[in-house]
């Protein structure tokens, strides 16, 4: 347990700083995501990492060292909290955890899902939107374009209340239905 202040990483470093197919790899993440940097790939990864890891176990402990009730009950609870977060469908098995991409994670981002909704026209953009105070969750804001929305918050996202961003959107909104109506 270390001092309260000083959080421990979240994320594990590439084995090898100088890839260049990882490096073509993180760049095409970081350019469709919209990300700031390439650890926030490196955090998804360490992500994935951990689910996949906790599915092996799981998958591979035998019957004798646990009951099956016990090995089921976690597996279930990995499985619900993956169907619950959204990155894994409601259909799933344990044996799909181990499918699981970062491109998974980094889908269910709130940078992601912000531009993905069509709150904003870029992931840059949606970026800027959250840092700046302009997006919402169930009317409470949050700015941090690393949360993770969960299934049933998908619904709730949007503009913060009085948000002049908010007004700006609404505005090309009703210019766009405008232009609709003229070339009908």
């Amino acid at each position: 347990m270390g001092h309260p202040r000083k959080a421990r990483k979240q994320y594990d470093t590439p084995s090898h700083p100088w890839n260049a197919d990882r490096i073509k790899e993180e760049n095409k993440l970081v350019q469709k995501y919209g990300l700031k940097n390439k650890k926030e790939i490196w955090k998804a990864s360490t992500t994935v990492k951990r689910y996949r890891r906790d599915a092996r176990y799981l998958l591979g402990t035998s019957t004798e060292e646990q009951g099956i009730q016990g090995i089921n009950s976690e597996g279930n609870q990995l499985l619900g909290h993956l169907i619950t977060l959204g990155i894994l469908a409601e259909s799933a098995k344990l044996e799909d955890i181990l499918d699981l991409t970062v491109e998974d994670v980094l889908r269910r981002r709130l940078q992601t899902m912000v531009h993905k909704t069509g709150l904003s026209h870029t992931a840059k953009e949606a970026r800027v939107f959250i840092v700046h105070g302009h997006i919402a969750l169930n009317g409470k804001k949050i700015n941090a374009p690393g949360y993770m929305v969960r299934k049933a918050e998908e619904e709730l996202l949007g503009f913060y209340p009085g948000s002049a961003v908010e007004k700006q959107h609404k505005e090309e909104a009703q210019a766009r239905e405008k232009a609709a109506e003229k070339t009908e």
